[in-house]
Protein backbone atom coordinates (compact mmCIF):
# COMPACT_ATOMS: atom_id res chain seq x y z
CA UNK A 1 0.00 0.00 0.00
CA UNK A 2 1.32 3.29 -0.75
CA UNK A 3 2.52 5.52 2.15
CA UNK A 4 0.16 8.57 2.75
CA UNK A 5 2.55 11.20 1.69
CA UNK A 6 2.83 9.20 -1.99
CA UNK A 7 -0.87 9.35 -1.97
CA UNK A 8 -1.39 12.58 -1.46
CA UNK A 9 1.34 13.30 -4.00
CA UNK A 10 -0.59 10.80 -6.46
CA UNK A 11 -3.62 12.17 -5.92
CA UNK A 12 -2.58 15.73 -6.50
CA UNK A 13 -1.18 14.79 -9.96
CA UNK A 14 -3.98 13.27 -11.25
CA UNK A 15 -6.36 16.46 -10.02
CA UNK A 16 -3.34 18.20 -11.93
CA UNK A 17 -3.76 16.44 -15.41
CA UNK A 18 -7.22 16.05 -15.02
CA UNK A 19 -7.73 19.99 -14.23
CA UNK A 20 -5.37 20.99 -16.96
CA UNK A 21 -7.37 18.78 -19.77
CA UNK A 22 -10.67 20.57 -18.46
CA UNK A 23 -8.97 23.94 -19.33
CA UNK A 24 -7.59 23.09 -22.47
CA UNK A 25 -11.08 21.04 -23.45
CA UNK A 26 -13.08 24.31 -22.53
CA UNK A 27 -10.86 26.48 -24.15
CA UNK A 28 -11.59 24.44 -27.27
CA UNK A 29 -15.30 24.36 -26.57
CA UNK A 30 -15.51 28.12 -26.18
CA UNK A 31 -13.32 28.57 -29.58
CA UNK A 32 -15.42 26.41 -31.37
CA UNK A 33 -18.56 28.07 -29.87
CA UNK A 34 -17.52 31.11 -30.88
CA UNK A 35 -16.37 30.36 -34.20
CA UNK A 36 -19.81 28.60 -34.60
CA UNK A 37 -21.92 32.18 -33.55
CA UNK A 38 -19.58 34.05 -36.37
CA UNK A 39 -20.75 31.24 -39.30
CA UNK A 40 -24.42 31.90 -37.90
CA UNK A 41 -24.09 35.44 -37.78
CA UNK A 42 -22.51 35.62 -41.46
CA UNK A 43 -24.72 32.91 -42.88
CA UNK A 44 -28.14 35.04 -41.20
CA UNK A 45 -26.96 38.53 -42.60
CA UNK A 46 -26.15 37.06 -45.94
CA UNK A 47 -29.29 35.15 -46.03
CA UNK A 48 -32.04 37.04 -48.06
CA UNK A 49 -32.71 40.00 -47.50
CA UNK A 50 -29.37 40.91 -46.69
CA UNK A 51 -28.19 42.89 -43.52
CA UNK A 52 -31.62 42.39 -42.46
CA UNK A 53 -32.33 39.48 -39.03
CA UNK A 54 -35.93 38.02 -38.15
CA UNK A 55 -36.54 37.78 -34.79
CA UNK A 56 -36.34 33.82 -34.38
CA UNK A 57 -32.56 34.69 -36.25
CA UNK A 58 -31.84 37.50 -33.29
CA UNK A 59 -32.83 35.39 -30.93
CA UNK A 60 -30.95 32.12 -31.66
CA UNK A 61 -28.19 34.58 -31.96
CA UNK A 62 -28.79 36.22 -28.67
CA UNK A 63 -28.61 32.45 -27.16
CA UNK A 64 -25.48 31.62 -28.80
CA UNK A 65 -23.70 34.65 -27.65
CA UNK A 66 -24.81 34.60 -24.16
CA UNK A 67 -23.72 30.29 -24.38
CA UNK A 68 -20.15 31.43 -25.11
CA UNK A 69 -20.61 33.93 -21.97
CA UNK A 70 -21.35 30.53 -20.21
CA UNK A 71 -18.16 28.83 -21.56
CA UNK A 72 -16.06 31.96 -20.72
CA UNK A 73 -17.59 31.72 -17.55
CA UNK A 74 -16.57 28.24 -16.47
CA UNK A 75 -13.06 28.21 -18.04
CA UNK A 76 -12.80 31.13 -15.64
CA UNK A 77 -14.24 28.63 -12.27
CA UNK A 78 -11.82 26.11 -13.70
CA UNK A 79 -8.36 28.18 -14.16
CA UNK A 80 -9.37 30.06 -10.91
CA UNK A 81 -10.13 26.14 -9.06
CA UNK A 82 -6.33 25.33 -10.66
CA UNK A 83 -4.64 28.20 -9.71
CA UNK A 84 -5.79 28.92 -6.08
CA UNK A 85 -7.71 25.38 -4.96
CA UNK A 86 -10.73 27.18 -4.43
CA UNK A 87 -14.18 27.57 -6.21
CA UNK A 88 -15.41 31.02 -5.92
CA UNK A 89 -19.12 31.09 -5.33
CA UNK A 90 -19.80 34.48 -7.28
CA UNK A 91 -18.27 33.01 -10.42
CA UNK A 92 -21.00 29.86 -10.26
CA UNK A 93 -24.11 32.55 -9.70
CA UNK A 94 -22.73 34.60 -12.17
CA UNK A 95 -22.82 31.32 -14.65
CA UNK A 96 -26.21 30.53 -13.21
CA UNK A 97 -28.00 33.90 -14.12
CA UNK A 98 -26.26 34.62 -17.36
CA UNK A 99 -27.74 30.76 -18.39
CA UNK A 100 -31.33 31.35 -17.16
CA UNK A 101 -31.18 34.66 -19.03
CA UNK A 102 -29.96 32.75 -21.94
CA UNK A 103 -32.77 29.99 -20.82
CA UNK A 104 -35.61 33.12 -20.68
CA UNK A 105 -34.33 34.43 -24.23
CA UNK A 106 -34.86 31.79 -26.13
CA UNK A 107 -38.29 30.85 -24.51
CA UNK A 108 -41.11 30.14 -26.76
CA UNK A 109 -44.06 32.19 -24.94
CA UNK A 110 -46.50 31.06 -26.86
CA UNK A 111 -46.44 27.22 -25.51
CA UNK A 112 -45.70 27.60 -21.74
CA UNK A 113 -48.15 28.04 -18.86
CA UNK A 114 -48.34 30.06 -16.22
CA UNK A 115 -46.29 28.27 -13.97
CA UNK A 116 -43.24 27.50 -15.74
CA UNK A 117 -42.99 31.61 -15.78
CA UNK A 118 -43.17 31.95 -12.02
CA UNK A 119 -40.76 28.88 -11.54
CA UNK A 120 -38.34 30.77 -14.18
CA UNK A 121 -39.12 34.03 -11.91
CA UNK A 122 -38.48 32.02 -8.67
CA UNK A 123 -35.18 30.73 -10.23
CA UNK A 124 -34.48 34.27 -11.38
CA UNK A 125 -35.24 36.26 -7.58
CA UNK A 126 -33.53 33.55 -5.93
CA UNK A 127 -30.17 34.12 -7.96
CA UNK A 128 -30.46 37.25 -7.54
CA UNK A 129 -30.45 37.19 -4.09
CA UNK A 130 -27.63 34.57 -3.68
CA UNK A 131 -25.43 37.38 -5.67
CA UNK A 132 -26.66 40.27 -3.64
CA UNK A 133 -25.90 38.03 -0.50
CA UNK A 134 -22.71 37.26 -2.17
CA UNK A 135 -21.49 41.18 -3.10
CA UNK A 136 -22.29 42.20 0.69
CA UNK A 137 -20.42 39.54 2.29
CA UNK A 138 -17.34 40.44 0.26
CA UNK A 139 -17.79 43.98 1.05
CA UNK A 140 -16.55 43.78 4.63
CA UNK A 141 -13.34 42.02 3.46
CA UNK A 142 -10.49 43.53 1.97
CA UNK A 143 -8.83 42.06 -1.18
CA UNK A 144 -5.47 42.22 -1.76
CA UNK A 145 -4.02 44.49 -4.31
CA UNK A 146 -2.51 43.52 -7.49
CA UNK A 147 -0.61 46.14 -8.11
CA UNK A 148 3.43 46.05 -8.04
CA UNK A 149 5.77 47.58 -5.57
Amino acid sequence: MLEKGKLADAVKKFERVVVSSLIVMMGLVVVLATVELGWILIKDIMTPPAFLLEIEELLELFGLFLLVLIGIELFETIQTYYLERAIRVEVVVTVAIIAISRKVIILDYKTLSSFTFLDVGGVIMALAIAYYLIKKAGRGHSAPSKTEP
